[in-house]
């Protein structure tokens, strides 16, 4: 066991909603020092009263954590999750250097494509920047992407009212680097994290685990944005199902443009779905709340790579537009 394995941890969680608050709330409970940037509402709950946690169909339980307004409060840490909704991160990217030391580790977790997802050398579209992630490249700018683990998060979390988390189902994390292969701070910081409750692997090619996380995310977030259905009740629908599936497939196929080859076939992952159980997903507890939806990182990231190499996507096309729209007349979009 070397020391960060053994010792208790600096760890700081940014984004105070339903994913940051289970990275929180396990965290804390296994001892170590994490702090929280938060803000309004939720930033005063979580520092009267703390975190609201329940998983499993138990009562919520009070768990006692450190949360802050600013980052320069929070000082240096050794660990950084970024658990904010992607379009968020850019203007919020210039704020997190004090977070940051030379050995600081940030592991992105969210959803969709991120910022980095072509920094790797040798790949397709290597080099290429995501103005769908970082449009004026103030991320790049401001988080130093060798620090970077990329994360891919299989829960199924809430967040009901400000300082309130909910884990309804999953909880499986994916650690890995930006470029392929394994590392010794990939197995040290997964090893943290499932000894704090968080069950987490190694990958050694995390963006092809992003892109498997990304079928189901591409189809289900926009769709249950247009229709307001959960997840088991898009997939038991018929002709709505059908679209699920030429979406992935097209989805498949890009990624295959890409170099991300992979044996795994819409049914497949459909099955997957439909293992997390009846799932709001987090596009459409961002509508009821009237929160801004994730669709760029979700859905506009992987057309703008089909678009770059000319790969026809109709179906995801069709659906961005509607809900986009959609988003734009609830106000959660912009113009």
């Amino acid at each position: 066991m070397n020391e960060i394995d053994a010792a208790p941890q600096r760890i700081g969680i940014v984004g105070a909603g339903a994913i940051g608050g289970y990275f929180a709330a396990q965290l804390a409970e296994a001892g170590h020092e994490v702090s929280v940037l938060a803000r309004g509402a939720t930033l005063q709950a979580l520092s009267t009263r703390g975190l609201m946690y329940s998983s499993g169909g138990h009562a919520p339980r009070r768990i006692a954590l450190q949360a802050y307004g600013s980052c320069a409060a929070m000082g240096p840490q050794a660990l950084v999750i970024l658990a904010l909704k992607a379009q968020a991160l850019p203007e919020l990217a210039a704020q997190l250097k004090p977070l940051i030391g030379p050995d600081t580790v940030i592991v992105s977790a969210g959803n969709g494509l991120p910022w980095w997802y072509f920094f790797a050398p040798d790949v397709p579209l290597s080099g290429m920047r995501l103005t769908s992630a970082d449009p004026h490249r103030v991320i790049e700018h401001a988080l130093p992407w060798q620090q970077i683990l990329g994360g891919s998060v299989m829960a199924s979390c809430s967040s009901p009212a400000p300082g309130v988390v909910v884990h309804h189902s999953g909880g499986r994390v994916v650690l890995g680097e930006p470029v392929p292969g394994i590392s010794a701070r990939a197995q040290t910081w997964a090893g943290v994290l499932s000894a704090a409750g968080v069950p987490t692997s190694v990958s050694a090619d995390i963006r092809l685990d992003l892109w498997h996380k990304l079928l189901g995310n591409v189809c289900a977030n926009p769709l249950s944005l247009l229709t307001s259905a959960r997840t088991d009740q898009l997939l038991d629908d018929a002709d709505v199902c059908r679209i699920i599936e030429q979406m992935m497939q097209e989805c498949i196929e890009l990624g295959k443009h890409l170099g991300l080859k992979t044996a795994l076939e819409p049914r497949q992952r459909i099955e997957q779905t439909r293992q997390l159980g009846a799932i709001k997903t987090s596009m459409l507890q961002d509508l009821d709340a009237g929160r801004s939806v994730e669709l760029d990182a979700i859905l506009g990231a992987p057309l703008e790579c089909a678009a770059k190499i000319g790969c026809p996507t109709p179906t995801m096309t069709l659906i961005f537009a509607l809900a986009r729209l959609r988003a734009r007349q609830a106000g959660l979009y912009p113009a």
